[in-house]
């Protein structure tokens, strides 16, 4: 699969301390990405990151429901909200990108979960999918036509933008193996069959030339 440099986008999404081994909220693996991530932002020309980005007392977080604790579920004005331990707090060390991550190939850093009453897992839409992040629009004024998604993580947000990215008329690609699962109940499973449902390809690192 040849990169087109004009026209495709690397999209690293997530890859923070707080998602990685020692963080307030670690993806099992997630330091792994770094360094296929690295390699792969060589063979692209466009590489957008994506920023966790919360408040303090962000909805999302149990600390924010009383009784409430980790991974319950609750409803909130947009639906259903699986509640997390606070992380990627604005201005935290957790909130910060993998130490090891390479930074000066980056276009553009996007941080979403700003709002204190949405949670935003996708890249492109905050999830009442219908507040914009202004990813999409960007792209379009860009001319990117195929984003190509890694980070963290791949169950979750790294899931999520690939289906909007589908649904807002991209292309998307999923390189498996600079993501990795948060894999709650069986969510590995089920992001690679509602991938294939939606026939957007997951392929390996190796796979991506120019």
């Amino acid at each position: 699969m040849l990169v087109k440099p004009d026209t495709d986008l690397l999209l690293v999404v997530d890859v923070q301390n707080d998602f990685c081994p020692g963080g307030l909220l670690p993806v099992p693996g997630g330091g792994e990405v770094v360094a296929p991530i690295n390699r792969l932002m060589g063979r692209f020309d466009h590489t957008v990151l994506t920023q966790d980005w919360h408040p303090a007392d962000h909805m999302s977080f149990a600390s924010a429901h009383p009784g409430r604790q980790p991974y319950d579920t609750v409803a909130l004005a947009y639906g259903p909200q699986i509640l997390w331990p606070d992380h990627c707090v604005q201005g935290s060390r957790g909130a910060e990108f993998h130490p090891d991550l390479d930074l000066t190939r980056a276009e553009l850093v996007l941080r979403k979960g700003c709002d204190r009453g949405i949670d935003s897992y996708s890249a492109f839409m905050e999830n009442d999918r219908t507040t914009p992040t202004g990813l999409a629009g960007y792209m379009r004024e860009r001319g990117f036509e195929r984003v190509f998604l890694t980070g963290l993580a791949f169950d979750v947000c790294v899931l999520w933008s690939a289906e909007d990215a589908h649904r807002l008329g991209f292309a998307a690609v999923l390189i498996d193996d600079a993501c990795r699962s948060l894999d709650l109940d069986g969510s590995d499973g089920a992001a690679r069959l509602r991938l294939r449902e939606l026939e957007i390809p997951v392929v390996k690192g190796a796979q991506i030339g120019r």
